[in-house]
């Protein structure tokens, strides 16, 4: 018998026990095919595969949905925050205000750009950057405050603005994993000099591979993000090279977008809202399902979505008792889970010389040790979380009900 003439009931349980990954786009593809086949074609066709004709058209529809003066495309969302530091000046050992609690290539971004990152605790809440912790951890070298737009929320915008005003610091946002939210009506990495996405694939908005952006309503910094992406070459924009021995006048390095990624990007830059109304209808399924239950300490709280504030639900983090005990579980139950993060910033070797201890950051160091993050993405089903969440009250209290 084939499977596809299986009895319903026979289907129905091969569907409840197969696999559900922490993240698939295979649904997603297949809908929009036929549009990305035809600007692959028109890349092919083009003999140009990238800094090409689709990352301008990208650039331009980001500028359109984010409302950012200047949107310079490159190849990932590490690099958009390496160059957006370069590019306002942060070098020479300049102290970049970060949260303890966040991605290591926020960090490690600082570093690579010359300037040294400077932990703060985070808001237990919340897990954004501390406003308090950070004004504390002000130096005389501090030059920079970044806060991290984290999970499903803003860091508090106004605060940090604020903050920056009086410290005469630059106000940057890590705003890789923010596309679509909004605070004040302005969209995330548009509250000061600049801003970041990652179209890493698994974010809101998905490339095939590597891309990220930077995003600016600064025309000076635009300019030298886009001089820095093509090797510091003045003038090099897409669609009109230099003549072959015009000279580089910064220090430049090759993170030119591909054009395949955009390709794909302005493909699901057309379904981008109808994918974070299904991420909030998957997230309020879980919240209904998890609150109370034994174990989970801590659901996330309800999002804002309004015309001048609105949060995205990018990944579902919960607290729980017995982190890796559960991830186990669900691992053993075909679901896959992930942690963010296992080790906060200021413990991970690479930042040893940093010279901080545990204890220094206990907010940080408590989300790192009970947070993890579900299955969250639009392929998946309601079914799916009813699985999930059943999954999770078994290994609790050994019932489903």
């Amino acid at each position: 018998m084939s499977v596809t003439s299986l009895p319903h009931t026979e289907n129905q349980s091969a569907a409840e026990s197969a696999p559900i990954p922490f993240f698939s786009q295979a649904n997603a593809f297949r809908r929009l095919w036929p549009e990305i086949e035809a600007r692959l074609r028109e890349v092919a066709d083009s003999g140009k595969f990238s800094h090409g004709a689709q990352v301008a058209r990208l650039e331009r529809r980001l500028a359109e949905y984010t409302g950012a003066a200047h949107v310079v495309g490159v190849n990932s969302g590490t690099d958009a925050l390496i160059l957006l530091l370069r590019a306002c000046g942060l070098g020479d050992g300049a102290g970049v205000l970060v949260p303890a609690f966040t991605f290591v290539a926020t960090a490690t971004a600082i570093v690579h750009a010359g300037g040294r990152p400077q932990f703060t605790d985070i808001d237990p809440v919340t897990y954004g950057m501390c406003s308090d912790a950070a004004e504390r951890a002000i130096t005389s070298r501090t030059r920079a405050v970044m806060p991290v737009h984290l999970f499903d929320r803003m860091a508090d915008v106004a605060a940090f603005t604020t903050l920056a005003a009086q410290h005469g610091l630059t106000l940057l946002e890590d705003s890789a994993e923010a596309i679509g939210m909004r605070r004040h009506g302005k969209h995330a990495g548009l509250h000061g000099a600049g801003g970041v996405l990652s179209f890493f694939p698994s974010k809101t908005l998905g490339a095939l591979g590597d891309a990220g952006a930077v995003l600016t309503d600064d025309a000076g910094i635009a300019a030298r993000v886009a001089a820095l992406r093509h090797h510091g070459r003045p003038g090099a924009t897409i669609g009109h090279f230099p003549a072959i021995n015009t000279g580089s006048e910064l220090a430049g390095v090759n993170s030119k977008m591909d054009d395949i990624q955009a390709a794909v990007l302005i493909a699901k830059l057309s379904i981008l809202e109808q994918d974070i109304a299904r991420r909030a209808e998957l997230a309020a399924a879980y919240t209904e399902r998890l609150t109370g239950v034994p174990g989970v300490r801590k659901v996330p709280g309800p999002v804002r979505d309004g015309r001048d504030d609105r949060d995205v639900r990018y990944v579902y983090v919960v607290e729980a008792e017995d982190r890796d005990g559960l991830a186990s579980a669900l691992a053993a139950a075909g679901i896959g889970t992930e942690v963010y993060y296992p080790v906060p910033l200021h413990l991970q070797p690479c930042f040893a010389d940093l010279g901080h201890r545990p204890g220094d950051f206990p907010h940080a160091e408590e989300a790192c040790r009970h947070t993890i993050a579900l299955p969250l993405y639009p392929d998946l089903t309601i079914g799916d979380v009813d699985r999930v969440c059943a999954a999770i009250r078994r290994h609790y209290t050994g019932t489903t009900s």
